[in-house]
């Protein structure tokens, strides 16, 4: 009973797999040839079965029908795997052809008396034709093993996988075929392990069944999956509803109510109809977790990994990010190399540790480049490419993707999109290498643009270091300039301190001299006597200078107002000069007024200034010009200014002429010896007096030179 029980389940399960595989793809040769194998082993088993325990006809026509379906299963077993894994025939045809006579020719020899007779007991017993049905088994099964190992050494990756596990299924299940039901019975004349055919069916469709699932064999796994969800629900539900309606029969059958049959039976039907829904979704999702343990949904990880990329712009976050989506999806170790450049540093971020030394991934970085690749699988890898498969498996890397924009022979890539293998043991399927192929397009994309964002900030970094560097030797510089300043106001405040005195005496003796203290002189010695006054007083206006420019630096720089007559001050100065304006044959005027009003000033630092304007005039005008003075007052104001037709100021140098040792560029070939502090220091006393400097210039016209007061309130 329990043979019968073992043939039966293994009867249909092997005729269920046999038309999935063909109704999965009927145009394809191995799914047709797959379906006469497995049909041709249960008509085998259930032959074979019936041999031992004949019901109808004679033993001996059982024995002679199952060694005929040997020979018809072992020519299946030819064919199909000369054919497999390709959909389409190939190899020899002659070959076949040849195969497929020898087997009918042994077929029909099995069913005559020529290999098994009935013997002097009464039971079959092997006769001479014998060796002609072992020698095509074992061509046959031979011939079919040889072309799958000849496949399996020029094989890679999955489907090398696929071909292993069928060689040891096919091995293994024959060779126990071979013993048990061939070489036990014609040797040995031993019948007792016979039966056992329907297990070694069995053990073939476990064989086969591990290969759907764990290798992806035929790649029908949605199907059976699917199938079992359905078989499962239908097969409870049946159970469900036979126990009860045997349990109802047996209830109502003591209360004898044939209403209450009819309404308990439509109750059990609706609640069979209802639950068939949750039924099957609760065995698909069990079948699921068996077949599809890494399964994910598409859509669903592309918007997930989308919304990583799109929200993250720092380089270390976004590689983090995306490779932690990734891996929850595939199941698998992630992780994301950049490459590095002159601005930003070569990195590897991922969701676990990765052993991957630099000379390795220097190999493998090599190896991809001369592929005509863009995402590597190490098991699809094949012997020419020996290197790239022993580099990546050393570094438990299974797939390899390289991040390029348009994928050249020979070019590096920007970045690599690394995985180890699948947490579940599942190879990377289709559909996993067409996702990975979108998902490093779009990543691309953000590690190029977070790698710009990051060369940035790091060149806003650089700049910042190198504008704190420039500012610190500025200010160091600046330091030491201050240093040299103090050092130059400290020597011109001694340097000036020392002319000083001497400078006042030379003044003071030529005074005397020009006053005839020291006896009468000509008129030619009093000249040159002036002049000499003149130049001396010059010199102690432009220490003066010197002396305020350094007293303004140590805030000494003191305004002392006194009343003056500014009339008589720019009388007496002019006094002075006019010989210098006569012996240059300039022509100088001054109309002193009668009734000018006294003035709250500094009279020596206002002296000077007058000096100095005029001073100007008469050392930038030709020789032949004139030079103005007017001094006059109105109801609010005071003037004084100083016009000649000399040289004249530039317009452009026009905002620089008051500025501490500026001249201009004519003015510099006109007077080499000037300091360019005069004006300076004339700006700075009239306007520490609260006085305005009145200036017009016009280049090679002449210049109005001049300062102006507030008139005082009660004149």
């Amino acid at each position: 009973m329990f043979d019968l029980i073992i043939l039966t389940v293994a009867g249909i399960l092997n005729s269920v797999l046999g038309l999935t595989v063909y109704i999965k793809d009927p145009r394809s040769v191995t799914n047709r040839l797959f379906l006469f194998l497995t049909l041709s082993f249960t008509t085998w088993s259930v032959a074979n079965f019936i041999s031992v325990n004949p019901v109808f006809f004679d033993q001996i026509i059982w024995v002679r029908i199952v060694i005929a379906l040997a020979a018809l299963l072992c020519l299946s077993v030819f064919l199909t795997f000369t054919v497999y894994p390709s959909r389409v025939l190939v190899g020899s045809a002659k070959v076949r052809k040849v195969a497929v006579a020898a087997t009918l020719g042994v077929m029909a020899l099995a069913l005559s008396p020529f290999v098994f007779r009935v013997g002097a007991s009464g039971e079959p017993e092997p006769y001479f034709g014998i060796p002609f049905f072992m020698a095509l088994v074992v061509s046959l099964l031979a011939g079919g093993l040889y072309n799958l190992i000849r496949k399996y050494q020029k094989s890679h990756g999955q489907e090398r996988k696929q071909l292993k596990l069928v060689i040891a299924g096919l091995i293994s299940t024959f060779s126990l075929i071979l013993i048990s039901n061939f070489l036990m019975v014609i040797i040995f004349n031993n019948t007792s392990l016979v039966t056992l055919g329907s297990a070694y069916m069995l053990l073939f469709i476990a064989v086969l069944a591990y290969g759907i699932i764990k290798q992806k064999l035929f790649n029908i796994r949605s199907v059976i999956a699917r199938s079992l969800g359905y078989v499962f629900s239908v097969v409870t539900l049946v159970a469900i509803f036979g126990l009860g309606t045997q349990g109802i029969y047996a209830f109502l059958t003591e209360i004898g109510s044939d209403f209450a049959t009819i309404v308990a039976n439509v109750v059990l039907i609706m609640f069979i109809t209802l639950s068939y829904q949750p039924l099957k979704t609760f065995f698909d999702r069990q079948t699921n977790r068996i077949f599809y343990r890494d399964a994910y949904e598409p859509q669903a990880f592309l918007d997930e990994l989308n919304s990583t990329i799109v929200g993250n712009i720092e380089i270390g976050i976004l590689l983090r990010h995306t490779a932690s989506v990734i891996e929850q999806n595939l199941k698998a170790d992630c992780h994301i190399y950049v490459k590095g450049s002159d601005a930003t540093p070569s990195r590897i971020m991922g969701t676990s540790q990765l052993d991957l030394k630099p000379d390795v991934f220097d190999l493998i970085r090599h190896e991809l480049a001369t592929l005509d690749m863009k995402t590597v699988v190490s098991d699809e890898l094949g012997v020419h490419y020996s290197g790239l498969k022993e580099a990546m498996n050393r570094s438990n890397i299974a797939l390899i993707s390289s991040l390029i924009t348009n994928y050249t022979e020979n070019h590096d890539a920007t970045a690599y999109l690394i995985l180890g293998p699948k947490k579940s043991g599942n190879a990377y399927s289709k559909q996993d290498i067409r996702i990975i192929n979108i998902i490093t397009d779009e990543l691309l994309i953000a590690i190029q643009n977070a790698l710009r964002f990051e060369e940035i900030q790091s060149f806003n970094i650089t700049l910042q270091n190198r504008i704190n560097d420039a500012t610190a030797k500025l200010k160091r510089s600046n330091e030491k300039l201050k240093e040299m300043d103090e050092t130059k106001d400290e020597f011109i405040s001694m340097a000036s301190h020392q002319l000083r005195t001497p400078l006042t005496s030379v003044k003071g003796y030529l005074s005397m001299v020009i006053e005839g203290d020291a006896g009468k002189v000509t008129e030619q010695q009093q000249q040159l006597l002036n002049q000499a006054y003149v130049s001396s007083q010059r010199m102690v206006y432009l220490i003066a200078d010197l002396l305020n420019v350094s007293r303004l630096k140590t805030g000494k720089f003191i305004i002392d107002r006194n009343p003056t007559n500014l009339a008589e001050m720019v009388e007496s100065e002019i006094a002075q000069l006019k010989e210098v304006a006569k012996g240059r044959k300039l022509t100088l005027t001054f109309n002193k007024p009668e009734d000018f009003p006294i003035l709250d000033l500094d009279e020596t630092k206002t002296r000077q200034v007058v000096m100095n304007f005029v001073d100007n005039a008469i050392y930038y005008t030709p020789s032949g010009g004139k030079i103005k003075i007017e001094l006059r007052a109105d109801r609010s104001s005071v003037y004084f200014m100083v016009k000649d037709n000399g040289l004249g100021v530039p317009k452009s140098e026009q905002s620089h002429l008051f500025t501490k040792f500026y001249r201009a560029k004519n003015a510099q070939k006109a007077r080499p010896d000037g300091t360019g502090l005069g004006l300076f220091m004339a700006k700075k006393v009239i306007s520490d007096q609260g006085g305005t400097i009145l200036f017009e210039s016009v280049e090679g016209k002449g210049s109005t030179f001049g300062f102006k007061f507030d008139k005082p309130k009660d004149d």
